[in-house]
């Protein structure tokens, strides 16, 4: 089935959530006194917010950046730590490194995906991690998706993070 939108849909799930009558509120991204583009979290209509990621994110067109999966090694591809939390920080900062290099920033990002190998050590330092997230990425919480895995090819990776950001045009932001 084709929405109005020209998007295709599956007709059971049309059928289900009645698509005309599926409705979503939005609000504009905040950011750190940066200025983003006029990207929207979807947040469908009694949904309690989420904490700490979107459901959903609609944008404008713009450029489309895919960031390959970013582990916590520096530029060398040498890990200096086998501990989660300053490897979930340089992968960070690797993800946030391959988006400068297409004239992006984090406001920019729109889906992100973590892989991780160890659960209980990323729920003990889930403190430390918002912490380094609000540094590098503001209150900026793209779609997101959060997958435990039993190991990464690179060791001794623990958490590995993959982007997807779409940049708007220049003089559109």
């Amino acid at each position: 089935m084709r929405t109005a939108d020209g998007w295709v849909a599956d007709a059971d799930f049309a059928e289900a959530t009645s698509w005309r009558s599926l409705r979503c509120t939005a609000w504009q991204f905040r950011s750190t006194g940066e200025s983003s583009m006029a990207s929207r979290v979807l947040l469908p209509d009694g949904w309690a917010k989420p904490v700490g990621y979107a459901n959903g994110i609609e944008t404008p067109p713009g450029k489309i950046v895919f960031v390959a999966g970013q582990v916590g090694w520096n530029a060398h591809q040498e890990f200096t730590t086998a501990e989660l939390a300053p490897q979930f920080e340089q992968a960070l900062k690797n993800v946030l490194a391959v988006l400068g290099a297409a004239g992006g920033r984090a406001t920019h990002i729109c889906r992100m995906t973590a892989y991780c190998t160890d659960k209980r050590a990323y729920l003990d330092a889930r403190p430390e991690l918002g912490r380094i997230w609000r540094r590098l990425m503001g209150r900026h919480y793209p779609a997101m998706s959060l997958i435990f895995v039993t190991d990464l090819l690179d060791q001794p990776g623990k958490i590995e993070l993959e982007a997807t950001a779409v940049i708007p045009p220049p003089g559109s932001q």
